[in-house]
């Protein structure tokens, strides 16, 4: 039986353990989306994780959809994550940049640049955006050109040769959660009449070939991708889901690992481990009140087979040294959700670990 302290190696990433950290948006990034000391601070006092999942880093200045997260689409941004990445290192953990392109979530008034979002199709997101003048309806995007495509996907191979050089372990594309690859992949977003949209085979193309031409970059065994089925967040439908992800998941190359965020839908979760011939962490949510996910639900999803790894959010958020108090059954510090999102070292550095 495979236990969560048992070591793994996901291409040419060696896990200590199957503990991985999910990744978490914080929104404590520099206004120009560098990296801090404190963001060091932060993941190496969780690189007890088997594998560390950053937050969802922009590949370019567009695909930015929050105030305040961070980029890796020029050489400060690359700078500054090294100070991160030389944190977890050398406490022994390993860590993978999330690439996250928001595609049309997003808000002119949140950057210097006050740049208008794209999207597969100009049709604006329902809800809203927090923006420094309160929320605001997210406005509508303007649609990708063939050419804007093709540069889109050679932005996330930069960002990608950009991770390897800030010293990443690796990259992890987020196709899921509503942004840019989902957005095509989901028929309420995709309206296009182009190769990029209609049938599923094209509407899986723009993540297939994003894919394909990171692993190009920089190699299939520093290579990953998240996925959300069914996930409705960021006023997503995807219409045909099961038929989906039955074509997306056997066209993606081989990768290091797949990871599946799951929004209450095991089914789609069990389908997908039977199509993935590779490496696979589920972020466990198997129905309504399963959320946050917890260590015995971890260990019941590597007990079931479904995945060689599991990937846990507000526990390690709030337990830094999660491995070490799963090991000593608790007890557990509890998230406190008024600072999920910006502000300081308050309920981002200073919760406590065992004995202190």
């Amino acid at each position: 039986m495979t236990s969560l302290f048992d070591s793994a190696t996901f291409g040419k990433i060696a896990l200590k353990n199957r503990l991985v950290m999910a990744p978490m948006s914080r929104n404590r990034a520099t206004p120009h989306g560098n990296a801090t000391e404190l963001m060091a601070e932060y993941y190496s006092q969780r690189a007890s994780a088997g594998l560390i999942i950053t937050e969802g880093i922009q590949p370019s200045q567009v695909g930015q959809g929050y105030l305040n997260s961070p980029g890796l689409h020029d050489p400060e941004q690359v700078r500054s994550w090294r100070a991160v990445t030389d944190a977890v290192h050398a406490k022994g953990g390993r860590i993978v940049a999330q690439l996250m392109h928001a595609g049309r979530i997003g808000h002119p008034s949140l950057y210097e640049s006050a740049h208008q979002s794209v999207a597969p199709s100009a049709i604006a997101a329902g809800g809203q955006n927090y923006t420094p003048d309160g929320p605001q309806d997210y406005p509508v995007p303007r649609e990708l050109t063939l050419a804007e495509i093709t540069a889109t996907i050679e932005d996330f191979v930069t960002a990608a040769r950009n991770a390897v050089e800030a010293g990443f372990d690796g990259v992890e594309l987020h196709a899921g959660n509503g942004f840019l690859p989902h957005q095509f992949l989901a028929e309420n977003t995709n309206r296009r009449t182009d190769g990029y949209g209609g049938s599923i085979t094209n509407r899986i193309r723009f993540t297939v070939e994003a894919t394909e031409a990171v692993v190009a970059a920089i190699g299939n065994e520093r290579t990953s991708i998240r996925v959300s089925p069914a996930n409705p967040y960021n006023d997503i439908a995807e219409g045909d889901t099961e038929a989906l992800y039955a074509a997306l998941i056997p066209a993606l190359p081989e990768l290091a690992f797949l990871e599946v965020c799951e929004i209450v839908n095991r089914p789609a979760t069990r389908e997908i481990r039977v199509l993935w011939q590779g490496n696979m962490i589920v972020n466990p949510h198997a129905t309504p009140d399963s959320f946050p996910a917890t260590a015995k639900t971890a260990q019941q999803v590597l007990d079931e087979g479904l995945a060689d790894a599991v990937s846990l959010g507000a526990l390690f958020l709030a337990n830094p040294d999660l491995p070490a108090r799963i090991e000593a059954d608790g007890p557990y510090n509890a998230a406190d959700e008024s600072t999920f999102y910006g502000g300081d070292q308050h309920g981002y550095t200073d919760y406590p670990v065992l004995g202190r």
